[in-house]
């Protein structure tokens, strides 16, 4: 079964992720341990992985932003049919993307990753896309995707999430009705709960 939520019901996946090949570059550590979370900004991809990374000539594929900015003229005439999209860590610089693409609106997909679930990135990310520079295509989350994450990934803009494998995703789908009526304002409903509804005294 497909590990694809997409709107709301589980469907297959027409897009190829592309990755990029393994970094032979050392993991950073500190006090004698790996660092697993990475700076806003930082640099983690090489000059050497962006060149080794090897795109379909067919299809439709999500490529890494480092190899999108270093290949974007190539790309250009895929990005124009709807066959080509871009993935982002969380980590990286969302002012990178918007500074390479003409008009957001024509990308058809941006996926963002989560290597690891160590924080919120990844819901400001959303919200930052589908707000401040009005994003209306398909905003994906994938990697370390949790059923538990699902309500408030919607909220944040989210439409479309791949849950990580060996996970349920007939539970994960289930997750996003788990609250009837969020308070807060958000991506999905800005305006707040006491808002939306008059209270009789």
């Amino acid at each position: 079964m497909s590990n694809l939520i997409k709107e709301n019901a589980i469907a297959n996946d027409e897009w190829t992720l592309v990755n990029l090949p393994a970094s032979q570059v050392e993991e950073r550590k500190q006090a004698g341990k790996v660092v697993l979370f990475k700076l806003t900004g930082e640099q983690t991809v090489t000059d050497e992985q962006i060149a080794g990374t090897v795109i379909p000539t067919t299809g439709k594929v999500i490529v890494p932003l480092s190899v999108y900015v270093a290949q974007k003229d190539t790309l250009k005439s895929r990005m124009n049919a709807g066959s080509a999209g871009i993935w982002l860590d969380t980590h990286e610089a969302l002012e990178t993307l918007i500074s390479n693409v003409d008009d957001i609106n024509n990308l058809p997909i941006i996926a963002v990753h989560v290597e690891r679930f160590a924080d919120g990135r990844i819901f400001s990310l959303g919200t930052l896309l589908r707000t401040r520079y009005g994003f209306r295509n398909e905003l994906r989350a994938f990697g370390d995707v949790l059923r538990d994450q699902l309500f408030f990934l919607k909220r944040s803009g989210f439409n479309s999430y791949l849950i990580r494998a060996g996970r349920s995703a007939e539970e994960a789908l289930a997750s996003l009705n788990d609250f009837t009526i969020p308070y807060q304002g958000a991506v999905d409903e800005p305006s707040p709960v006491f808002k939306r509804y008059n209270r009789v005294v």
